[in-house]
């Protein structure tokens, strides 16, 4: 039988930098992280505990460090484009799967009725609601309905993944990692069912085909190993290679991000457009940050999950959103230009509403 969930969260390797918190005024640092945050306790690599801006800053550097060592590799002819389908097909076959079955079986957390239920339902009712939000904003400045429409896609769903994944891991804990897939559940539907909507070319059946994908079907069926107890007969072998696996994901899908956004970078520097980026920052970086803070503060939601929203919230435009405006004829530049300046902005933005938001629900948790 594998060890526990709980005894082996930060027991069975080096633990994430940056993982477990203490409670408020406790100094037993055995204590459950996430039972009950104070304001924004990011701890430092020394050990040390601090609740400013900087240390969460610290956590973020590293991510963008990696994501832009793709995009040297890929300038010096390191990484051929060549090799960007077999690796992104090792990374969505087996990689993330590992990084989810490790994040899921044996989890508590994704038992509880109410991560079951709010998380994927607020996943997909966020990210549409700020699809149409950036939409109708985009029409009241009076951009053209195929800009407008691509504009609204590409601000209103996150990176949600390869920059949120490896920040849940620096800053909780792998039971709120778990907490993320489900809310990935929601946010994948919203980007699949919209794109037909917003982008304009594709059939709904063809778009809700590509939500039956690896990833989520690991979901479902870590959570029916997780729901009926069957994963506690998962040998310690078997999770320990799902835990080396999983660990390998989001390193590699940054790298890979970093490649990609590397090949369209001279779209960018021919890019024209200041009202889509302004608006961008607006709605990407402003507007819904407050959105996904309001649900995580006002929702009757386990503290799990408001962590989730607001490390969400506070994410840049997703780089895929490039990959759909293409696939499915919307504006490509419209969303190179909403992700070029929202990641851009991230390293100032994304630590922000991350430290005002664990404050906001540490006050009214």
């Amino acid at each position: 039988m594998s060890r526990s969930f709980r005894s082996g969260l930060h027991s069975d390797g080096p633990a994430p930098s940056g993982a477990g918190y203490t409670l408020s005024g406790s100094a037993d640092p055995n204590v459950r992280a996430g039972s009950a945050l104070t304001p924004a306790l990011i701890p430092c690599r020394a050990g040390c505990v601090s609740s400013d801006f900087l240390s969460v800053l610290l956590a973020v550097i590293p991510v963008f460090l990696v994501l832009a060592s793709g995009g040297l590799l890929r300038r010096v002819g390191a990484l051929a484009q060549e090799a960007d389908h077999s690796l992104m097909r090792l990374t969505v076959y087996l990689l993330v799967p590992s990084l989810i079955l490790d994040s899921i079986l044996e989890n508590p957390v994704v038992r509880r009725w109410e991560n079951l239920a709010w998380a994927p339902a607020l996943g997909f009712v966020l990210v549409t609601g700020g699809m149409l939000a950036g939409l109708l904003l985009a029409r009241a400045v009076r951009l053209p309905m195929r800009v407008a429409r691509t504009f609204g896609y590409a601000a209103g769903l996150q990176n949600y993944g390869y920059i949120a994944l490896p920040l849940a891991l620096l800053l909780f804990d792998r039971a709120t990692l778990g907490v993320v897939f489900l809310f990935n559940l929601g946010v994948e539907t919203a980007m699949w069912s919209m794109a037909p909507l917003f982008l304009g070319r594709g059939s709904m059946q063809e778009c809700l085909k590509k939500i039956l994908n690896p990833p989520l079907l690991t979901i479902a069926a870590a959570l029916a190993l997780n729901l009926s107890g069957i994963d506690v007969w998962i040998p310690a072998p078997l999770r320990e290679m799902f835990r080396m696996l999983g660990q390998c994901a989001v390193p590699m899908g940054l790298i890979l991000a970093g490649a990609g956004m590397a090949d369209v970078a001279h779209e960018f520097r021919r890019a024209e457009g200041g009202r889509v980026m302004v608006l961008g920052l607006i709605v990407r970086s402003g507007l819904l940050p407050l959105v996904f803070l309001a649900a995580a503060c006002r929702l009757p939601l386990s503290i799990e999950l408001r962590q989730v929203l607001v490390l969400q919230g506070a994410m840049p435009a997703a780089v895929f959103s490039l990959v759909l405006a293409r696939l499915y004829d919307g504006h490509p530049g419209t969303a190179l230009r909403v992700i070029a300046v929202t990641s851009l902005a991230g390293l100032a933005t994304i630590p922000l509403w991350i430290r005002i938001g664990l404050a906001w629900i540490a006050d009214r948790y």
